[in-house]
């Protein structure tokens, strides 16, 4: 799977880490749903860590269509509410 993080590159992520980042994206929906700042940004922070951590990054010339967009960690708490609308950022 490709993660994009918004205005940083692509990562590939194998789908061994996929239930690893689904709990960071249900803790940091959760955050949101209780419109929780200070831990929204901790959880966004470490979700993206771990999409760091865990990928491998891909050039910055590769051109590959992303599966999953996620933001950067400047993105307010309300912009995330509106993409939290559903699954969460990744689905599963």
């Amino acid at each position: 799977m490709i993660m994009r993080i918004l205005g940083e590159g692509q990562y590939e992520i194998a789908d061994a880490h996929l239930d690893k980042l689904n709990e960071l994206d249900a803790a940091l929906q959760s955050a949101a749903a209780a419109g929780d700042e200070q831990a929204f940004a901790t959880e966004l922070r470490a979700l993206l860590d771990a999409v760091r951590a865990l990928g491998t990054p891909l050039p910055a010339d590769t051109l590959a269509p992303s599966d999953l967009i996620l933001p950067d960690e400047d993105t307010s708490l309300r912009e995330v509410q509106a993409l939290l609308a559903g699954e969460g950022l990744i689905p599963g």
